[in-house]
């Protein structure tokens, strides 16, 4: 992977530095969109610390949250109440505390009889929202799409080994089977969705992902290796993260 393909590394003195960059960068990204801008979130644990910022001053405050729409790069087929329901956690981290209007939260619906059923009622809302069915890299759908690595090297719901990572075609998939705890169904963007942003910022922190980070940085064949954006592309790490040769960046 060249370098301009794998994009910028920016190291974080640690988690809470990580937050504090991811959210100002959040911030102007959506001071840059001209009318209403479209943030794309990730799940799991790693991007707590944001969310949990966002509802804090100054972020709060500077947020026109009136104009922000929140859509999410993946969730687990399980209830919208679900513990492990990825749209659940944001809502709880950070979009039940603010003033956001209701249509401006665009969850996966698994409530739908199948994953894949629900892939095609997501791919159909994004298009809506974008205005085409065909994307234009020119107009990106995204101001900013949040990522995260699992141990695996999988990022979204898009695991090692699987058919979904070669999908070309299709907005969003279904995965019937996950490869990874928790082994639950799941509901994907696919990568040339999530490219279509105008940033791409991935979001790995903590000493358990230094060393799949650096064979990602490395270029080895893992999913994350094979993200790409229309965009800007940032790995933003903290130091306990990050492969010892980025350390002095």
């Amino acid at each position: 992977m060249s370098s301009a393909r794998r994009g910028k590394v920016v190291v974080a003195a640690d988690a809470p530095a990580l937050a504090e960059i991811a959210a100002e960068r959040l911030l102007a990204r959506v001071r840059q969109a001209s009318g209403r801008a479209a943030v794309c979130l990730t799940g799991g644990s790693g991007p707590l610390g944001l969310y949990q910022l966002l509802t804090q001053e100054p972020y709060r405050s500077a947020l026109p949250w009136p104009r922000v729409h929140w859509f999410m790069g993946d969730d687990r087929f399980v209830p919208a109440h679900d513990r492990l329901n990825n749209m659940g956690i944001a809502r709880r981290a950070f979009l039940d505390q603010v003033d956001v209007p209701p249509g401006n939260v665009h969850p996966i619906a698994t409530d739908e009889p199948s994953p894949e059923a629900a892939a095609r009622l997501y791919a159909a809302e994004l298009a809506r929202f974008y205005g085409s069915a065909r994307l234009d890299r020119a107009r990106p759908l995204f101001d900013l799409v949040l990522m995260g690595l699992g141990p695996d090297g999988h990022t979204a719901s898009l695991f090692p080994g699987d058919p979904a990572l070669d999908e070309q075609e299709r907005w969003v998939v279904g995965i019937d089977e996950a490869r990874l705890e928790p082994y639950v169904p799941r509901v994907t963007l696919t990568f040339p969705t999530l490219a279509s942003t105008r940033e791409m910022l991935f979001l790995v922190a903590g000493s358990g992902k230094r060393e799949i980070l650096a064979r990602v940085l490395a270029g080895d064949e893992l999913p994350a290796s094979r993200a790409r954006s229309d965009g800007d592309l940032v790995w933003l790490v903290d130091r306990a993260a990050a492969p010892e040769q980025h350390h002095a960046t």
